[in-house]
């Protein structure tokens, strides 16, 4: 099994992003090779990097991680709409309010991964995760749906998703109040449970 795994930059004037920072800490699982990408927080081209990067590599899976300030747990995601609405400017300066990812496109695209057993094998390390009914709508969700809508019209046998963590205790610290966070080693081990769950389902 071959496994794309992505990570954004930081954004949003934070100095790290856990997500981009456990991605390259996750070490390699016997029998599953992880191709790891990190990419900008910029709308559009994140994507573009993603789906070039399936296109070269043809992976059986795709997860695609991101941060969620404010989240006590670990969260694989659900759905993605089809909407860009930017609180936030992201690292490009754009932020688009209301407007479609793909005018023509679905509405919205569900997960294709096992995001309940993905809960299920990180709950089972003693980390709390539970499955997300919304992406948000900025570049984590643009991101989930354009690479979910190349899954559905390019590579109709390769799964994928998005799965979102907390913030990290360095940057909870610098913020009042404080948020929930997880420590970098429990997001590095409810990413690596993730994949081990992944694999386990393409394999049965």
């Amino acid at each position: 099994m071959k496994l794309l795994l992505t990570a954004f930059a930081p954004f949003g004037g934070e100095k790290v992003n856990p997500a981009q920072k456990a991605v390259s800490l996750v070490g390699d699982a016997g029998g599953i090779e992880i191709v790891k990408l990190t990419v900008p927080t910029v709308f559009g081209e994140a994507s573009r990097q993603v789906i070039e990067a399936i296109r070269r590599e043809k992976p059986d899976a795709v997860l695609c991680i991101g941060q969620a300030g404010g989240r006590a747990a670990v969260t694989p995601e659900r759905v993605a709409i089809n909407l860009a609405d930017a609180r936030i400017a992201d690292n490009a300066g754009n932020q688009p309010a209301d407007e479609p990812i793909f005018p023509s496109a679905p509405d919205a695209y569900f997960s294709t991964l096992p995001i309940k057993k993905m809960v299920e094998a990180i709950r089972e390390r003693g980390i709390p995760a539970e499955v997300s009914n919304t992406a948000g709508t900025f570049v984590c969700n643009e991101l989930m749906y354009s690479v979910l809508h190349a899954l559905k019209t390019e590579f109709p046998n390769t799964i994928g998703g998005f799965m979102h963590v907390p913030f990290i205790p360095e940057q909870a610290a610098a913020k009042s109040p404080v948020p929930p966070s997880m420590s970098l080693s429990d997001i590095v081990c409810a990413i690596e449970s993730a994949i081990c769950a992944i694999a386990k389902h393409l394999n049965s």
